[in-house]
């Protein structure tokens, strides 16, 4: 398409964050909304493309997500254990796990949008479904979901863009893709912003009556990784978009007296394939290279050695903090390892034989020397010792707590830690022994996803907020990875996306109140065209 040289409403970035932005500013009053981003056409999507798709949001319970999925049968349904996740235990999972740094006013606005966004998500279009293949476990005949995280889209991230476009298609936004933004001025006379931006390589401008900057964090970009989240963070492994360079980031500090804030040297990563790419993920395996079976088994670093409790929460709240933990090992690398009893529990889409290379054995020491010869283990022999030790605590425990029953769905107690015997590093729950043949034994790394650090916005418009006076950039809105003070050292899992479609939503609204409200002032060839 030919990029019109001005537009009411001018969204940057094309994940889900921009896509929402854009439909609410549409449905706000928006007479022209144009979305552009620097990547070509077939990388549309952002880091939302690569994701599962999974929303957290709080609600009533079964009956009050029923009416937005499409996956259930009636029969499903008289099985499901799925008990509301209400305002109160969102906000206690956000204070637990971003250690009660997240910014007051951002999290209440994303607790309690939580549920009319997705909601106004589905009314455009989105396709949700029940989470049954990562939220939820079959137990006595029980569906049973856990960790406060139910609903995801169809077909994850790759169905959640394509309904996206599709909508955006319905409501007659402009898409133009190879478009970079590579600058920023405010027009004083109009209040209009001149947006310099870079189309196929040639340089030109436009006009915009409001903006809204959802262009993602720097997770793609080695400097800037090692200069913010620090040392080593370099060799991290890209897991979604090569375009996430934080390019829009710097501008908006550089020229638009943007107010960084959150935690900068803390970001999403998590337990991926070692073997996958290590700076661009793949649009084929797309959220599949995500290795989060750990709970079900163990996880030694090439020295033969646990370093995390594998145990020790759900997995949604640990899956974002673990890749950090990996990066911190020598090599950057660990081995997950399970035996007979676990493996039938593994999520085929992350553990299937064609998308990563098992490593098998009958024993515990052929597995050691294959993962030595194979994957780079240092230490055979501490390697089979850790997990004798390891057994040797779950089965004492066993005999001191009879009556505990395994269970994948809850915190079921099963752990390594009883008066007889405790390992200096437990496996808080779920600790089944490791002794039955087969075994299997994958090899990770650490897979960047999103950066936490952000821009500093006003929580109930998403406007940009000045560093030297805190008060607002005329007319310039921010949503998605961009925005910051949200995620401090992990992130409940899923909130991440839907904190980009309750800020998009509102920054698309308030981006189309502004310009309705200054339609006098806008330019005369552009008024018009209204």
């Amino acid at each position: 398409m030919a990029l019109p040289s001005e537009v009411e409403v001018l969204v940057v970035g094309s994940g889900n964050a921009g896509f929402a932005a854009a439909l609410s500013a549409a449905q706000s009053g928006a007479r022209s909304v144009l979305l552009i981003d620097k990547c070509p056409e077939d990388w549309a999507g952002g880091n939302t493309y690569f994701t599962a798709g999974a929303y957290r949001i709080a609600h009533g319970g079964l009956a009050d997500l029923l009416p937005i999925v499409n996956n259930v049968t009636s029969e499903q349904a008289a099985k499901i254990e799925l008990a509301p996740y209400s305002e109160a235990d969102f906000a206690n999972d956000m204070t637990k796990v971003c250690m009660g740094r997240s910014d007051p006013e951002l999290s209440r606005t994303l607790i309690s949008d939580s549920n009319s966004a997705i909601k106004w998500l589905a009314k455009n279009g989105i396709r949700f479904q029940l989470s049954f293949n990562r939220q939820a476990y079959e137990v006595d005949g029980k569906i049973k979901f856990w960790g406060g995280l139910h609903i995801k889209t169809q077909d994850g991230g790759k169905g959640l863009i394509a309904d996206y476009q599709a909508a955006a298609k319905r409501h007659g936004i402009q898409v133009s893709w190879s478009t970079a933004l590579t600058g920023l001025q405010l027009d004083p006379t109009s209040g209009n912003m001149v947006a310099a931006v870079r189309v196929d390589g040639t340089e030109t401008s436009l006009r915009a009556g409001a903006i809204v900057l959802a262009a993602g964090g720097f997770e793609a970009n080695p400097r800037m990784r090692s200069e913010f989240l620090g040392p080593g963070w370099d060799m991290a492994m890209v897991r979604g978009t090569p375009y996430n360079t934080g390019d829009c980031l710097e501008l908006a500090i550089r020229e638009l007296d943007a107010s960084p804030v959150g935690n900068w040297s803390g970001c999403h990563s998590v337990a991926w394939d070692a073997n996958a790419s290590a700076n661009t993920g793949d649009r084929e395996a797309s959220n599949e290279y995500t290795k989060s079976g750990y709970p079900l088994g163990l996880m030694l670093n090439v020295d033969g050695q646990r370093f995390v409790d594998e145990g020790v929460d759900m997995r949604n709240y640990t899956y974002a903090m673990f890749g950090r933990a990996i990066l911190a090992q020598p090599e950057h690398t660990a081995f997950q390892v399970w035996d007979a009893t676990a493996t039938p529990w593994l999520r085929p889409e992350e553990y299937r034989a064609e998308r990563v290379e098992h490593i098998t054995a009958d024993s515990l020491e052929e597995l050691a020397h294959k993962c030595a010869s194979r994957g780079g283990l240092r230490d055979p022999a501490a390697f089979v010792q850790t997990i004798h030790e390891y057994n040797e605590a779950v089965y004492a425990h066993r005999r001191e707590n009879p009556n505990l029953k395994w269970d994948p769905a809850v915190k079921d107690g099963l752990s390594t830690q009883s008066r007889s015997r405790k390992l200096a590093l437990a496996k808080s729950n779920w600790a089944l022994p490791l002794d039955k043949g087969p075994y299997l034994a994958v090899r990770v790394t650490c897979g960047v996803t999103f950066t936490f650090g952000g821009l500093r916005v006003d929580p109930h418009s998403a406007q940009l907020l000045r560093a030297s006076t805190g008060r607002p950039v005329p007319n310039v809105f921010c949503a998605g990875e961009m925005l910051g003070g949200l995620f401090y050292n992990n992130y409940p899992g899923g909130s991440g996306l839907t904190a980009g479609a309750v800020f998009g939503r509102r920054a698309g609204k308030a981006a189309a109140e502004a310009v309705r409200s200054r339609r006098p002032e806008l330019s005369p060839s552009l008024a018009s065209k209204l």
